[in-house]
């Protein structure tokens, strides 16, 4: 008996299983588009109080061979932190973009008019370009200054200052709900944000004033932006964060609190997954990148220096695109890294990983 009764819950197994499989498609020139769908699935038996009432969702893909594509069409990304066609948060733009997700952009507000600007006039067209010969397009351009939560925060300098004359709804309050009456809803969340007015500065020559205002602007602005914009994502949405490896290791140069904000953002990362995936259903993760000599990293001073030293010392030999952080980062805000949360993902060609500077000039021997 008990052996019929196994061999009966085999055969109900592999039929669930059959009926999972996608069936390959008569024509194998494309890969066919990655498909979610809902299902039903096994769970233990709890109290009615406690079970939920959500169905697991189960990511299908193409069973033919050719590939295993992100579809994000339909899928709204709010990005924080884009300046100009340079750096990490552009890349990842152009990935989610890539991949069919609608984009809307936060830029800082003294940057705004350079960089709506420049965007008209066709100064990134050539970065605009999609591998289909189209040009990415953003659904929003918002005004945003991600170090002010409510516009009662706002200094009355700041208010009054002229690079922010003409802007209005700007605080993070305000930029969350505009999203929320133009789009309604929001799928992924991206925070592309740091600034570190002392960064040039030794820890032990960093003021109180230039340390806070490291970690307000580098990561309590993620817990700002999750606070604002996490009632309106959808559950199974993600949001990401950009860190870098003097979160853990020390970075001589790399000063004014800015280590410690990383590193706040690494911790806060761990925490803010477990809270907003309780309360929201979302996933956040970091992508702690290698050096990039973006507009904004070479305000550190010393950038070319360290994408010369990663580029001597890393696991793999060569520079580091923002296309592969972008990559990466469109993976982890896709469904194909559904129970990937809390994580920081190096994307630096393997520098983390090494103890030793291959290029140390005590490693030299005589002939």
């Amino acid at each position: 008996m008990a052996t019929q009764a196994v061999c009966k819950a085999q055969g109900v197994v592999a039929s669930a299983i059959r009926s999972s499989v996608t069936r390959p498609v008569a024509s194998l020139s494309c890969a066919a588009p990655l498909q979610s769908r809902k299902a039903n699935v096994f769970v233990p038996q709890r109290p009615m109080g406690l079970r939920s009432r959500k169905l697991t969702t189960v990511t299908s893909a193409a069973a033919n061979g050719t590939g295993l594509p992100i579809d994000l069409r339909g899928k709204k990304a709010f990005i924080a932190g884009v300046a100009d066609d340079q750096g990490f948060g552009w890349a990842i733009a152009k990935c989610l973009a890539e991949a069919g997700a609608e984009i809307s952009l936060g830029v800082w507000v003294p940057a705004l008019n350079i960089f709506e600007t420049s965007l008209r006039r066709g100064k990134f067209d050539e970065s605009r370009k999609l591998s289909n010969g189209s040009l990415m397009e953003f659904a929003h351009v918002y005004p945003m200054d991600a170090v002010f939560d409510t516009l009662e925060d706002v200094p009355q300098d700041v208010k009054e200052n002229k690079r922010y004359a003409g802007s209005e709804g700007w605080t993070v309050s305000e930029c969350a709900a505009k999203v929320g009456k133009d789009w309604g809803n929001v799928d992924i969340l991206v925070h592309s944000l740091a600034n570190g007015p002392e960064v040039q500065k030794p820890l032990l020559e960093t003021s109180r004033r230039g340390y806070l205002a490291a970690m307000s602007a580098s990561s309590y602005s993620f817990v700002s932006l999750l606070q604002r914009f996490g009632p309106l994502m959808t559950e199974g949405g993600a949001a990401i964060s950009l860190t870098y490896i003097a979160a853990d290791r020390v970075i001589p140069g790399y000063g004014g609190g800015m280590s410690s904000a990383k590193a706040a953002l690494e911790s806060d990362t761990k925490v803010l997954a477990y809270e907003a995936g309780r309360k929201y259903g979302v996933r956040v993760n970091t992508i702690s990148a290698g050096p990039l000599g973006s507009r904004a990293a070479k305000a550190i001073g010393f950038i070319d220096d360290m994408i010369r030293y990663s580029y001597e010392n890393a696991a793999m030999k060569k520079e580091l695109a923002a296309t592969e952080v972008g990559n990466v980062a469109t993976f982890l805000l896709s469904p194909l890294a559904s129970a990937v949360t809390g994580q920081t993902v190096y994307v630096d060609n393997g520098l983390s990983i090494m103890g030793l500077a291959m290029d140390s000039k005590t490693l030299e021997r005589s002939a």
